[in-house]
Formats: C-alpha cells, structure tokens, sequence
C-alpha cells in the first residue's frame, strides 16, 4: 500500500509546479547578457558553460546571481533540443510592464505604439520588437490568446529589444483599443487591400497620440479590430507581388509615422 502524501507536500509541489509555469527560459549570450542587465528582470536561474561564464562575466556580477556550470556536452537546461544557446541559459519570470492606460498615457509628447492582432510566430514578434524599438514606439500590445508568448525563442530573435522594448499581452484587444482611444490615440489599421495609402492617412497626426494597427499574415486584423480603427491604410507597393511579412510591415509602417514626430 502506497502511503497518502500529507495536504502540506500536495501543496509544497503545487506551488512549485506554479512557480515553475510562470517562469521563462531565455537563451543565448545576446538575450541572456541583455536580461541579466536588466533590473526589471526578476532571475531565478542561470546555466552557463565555462566560455560563456567568461564572456558574460560583467554581467554575472552586476545580476548577483551564481551559475552554475556545465560542461558543453551536457547542457542540461529545458530547452528544445534545437535551440541555439551558445552555451547559455537563464530562468526568469516573465517582464511586468504594468497596463495599457499605465504605460501608455500621453505626457509632454505625442507616444506611437503597434498593435498586433494574432501574430504567433516568435520570430515575427521579436523582429517586431526590434524594430519599435529603434523607432522609438512606446510600447507593443497583442492579446494573451492567439499571439506569441514570451519565450527564449522571441527573445533570441529580438536580439535584447525584449528586455527593453514593453511587449504588453493584454485580456482583450479590443478592449485596449477602447482605452487607446479614450486617450486621443489615432489608430490606423495596416491592410493590404484598403483604399487609402498610409502617407496621406497619417497626415496632420504627427501631434497626436498614434497607434499602429497590423493583423496576422493572410486572415489580417479581425473584423471588431478593423472596426476599431480611425482609419486603414495600405503600404503601397509595386509590381504584383504587394505583400509584406507582418514584421517588415510594421517596420515600414514605424518609419513613416515617426518621421516628424517629437
């Protein structure tokens, strides 16, 4: 007969099975030198191999943190077994950027922020990131469901600007919007087909808050999203091929509106 564990170790594992779901593993030297820089960052764990403990010495001391090392042909991390690492690895929970109306509120400028409505794809995310990032975007919003998760994947692929760059996952999309717009924010919604190019549907806002609209490749902004918008404008293109990868979009788009912008 196996004996009952006591309610006080159910309840031990269960609290570490939550601690563990709420945290994130980010890898490589870039996203992991970047985080353990980073205050915001609440880091719990870091496994590192010898050469990148020296590479990323500075950064181990200032984070307070003590690695622990491994040799390269046991890096023992759970990480996909096709992640890139370069031999380092930091649990962490994920960044608290605080909300919407928090983050986003017009003080002595006029702030620019993207939107995205259901892009999954990390890749496409932390490309994103880094892009509103150099265009000096305020922040990044998409919904928790349907939309990329903070992993080490997006990370890597953010190249830092994940550490720096507020990626806020909100309930409800529409919702944030709802909150935008009470706050004088012009949202234009990005979309291949629409009449209207997106120079002259930026005209006269570049002294009001602007949020910057874009969909999933192929399906687009849902219908309540486009509704939402001020207006929907398209990137004009030559040639018959006129798509752009969501995350070129958004970089395209970044650019045009914050030139002229304070």
């Amino acid at each position: 007969m196996v004996a009952k564990k006591p309610a006080w170790a159910i309840e031990k594992e269960r609290a570490r099975r939550g601690d563990a779901a709420e945290t994130v593993w980010l890898f490589g030297l870039h996203a992991v030198r970047d985080a353990l820089a980073n205050p915001r960052r609440d880091k719990r764990t870091l496994i590192l191999t010898r050469n990148a403990a020296d590479r990323l010495a500075p950064e181990i001391e200032t984070s307070g943190l003590t690695p622990r090392i491994v040799d390269s042909r046991r890096f023992d991390a759970p990480l996909d077994p096709q992640s890139v690492h370069q031999g380092a690895a930091l649990e962490a929970a994920p960044l608290d950027w605080g909300s919407v109306s928090e983050l986003c509120a017009p003080r002595e400028d006029a702030p620019l922020v993207l939107l995205l409505d259901r892009v999954t794809d990390p890749h496409n995310v932390g490309a994103v990131l880094r892009s509103a990032e150099v265009f000096g975007a305020r922040a990044v919003i998409a919904p928790h469901r349907h939309s990329a998760p903070e992993t080490g994947a997006l990370a890597k692929s953010a190249s830092g600007a994940l550490e720096r760059q507020p990626y806020v996952r909100v309930p409800n999309l529409a919702n944030a919007m709802g909150a935008l717009r009470e706050m004088d924010y012009a949202l234009i919604g990005l979309d291949g087909a629409a009449e209207t190019d997106l120079e002259p549907a930026l005209d006269g806002l570049t002294r009001q808050p602007l949020g910057l609209v874009l969909g999933a490749e192929g399906p687009g902004m849902r219908e309540l999203t486009t509704k939402l918008c001020h207006r929907v404008a398209r990137i004009p293109a030559h040639g018959g091929f006129g798509s752009l990868n969501v995350s070129n979009a958004a970089a395209v788009a970044l650019y045009a509106a914050a030139r002229g912008r304070g």
